[in-house]
């Protein structure tokens, strides 16, 4: 009996098969390249921006310990955006907007709110 792990001498590859394999392998070694080329791309892009510091830290234009709307006033909502916190509060019937800078907690501007 023959041993099925044998399966004789190997085929003998033609001159014309050798180049079409030897281009595949040179082909695929080309996009493996451009992939790792790639991925160290975007590592070095992803490390980069993590390591960028965009002039302050998160929250650092927000130092305001605490800002002052008028005794009696409820708070209706409060937004940090720009270096600048917006509050809307209503007094009684009066609702009001009053907008502090974000660094000295000094009021910059007070816009009443009013029906047409």
């Amino acid at each position: 009996m023959s041993d099925p792990q044998d399966l004789g001498p190997e085929p003998e590859i033609t001159p014309e098969a050798h180049r079409v394999l030897t281009r595949a392998r040179r082909s695929f070694m080309v996009s493996v390249g451009l992939l790792v080329v790639g991925l160290m791309a975007i590592g070095g892009a992803l490390v980069y921006r993590s390591s960028q510091n965009s002039g302050a830290e998160a929250g650092g234009d927000y130092v305001i310990a605490a800002l002052k709307i008028p005794d009696g006033g409820q708070v209706v909502s409060a937004v940090a955006a720009d270096g600048k916190v917006t509050v809307t509060y209503q007094m009684g019937t009066l609702t009001s907007v009053r907008i502090f800078d974000g660094k000295t907690g000094e009021m910059v501007r007070e816009i009443p709110v009013v029906s047409e």
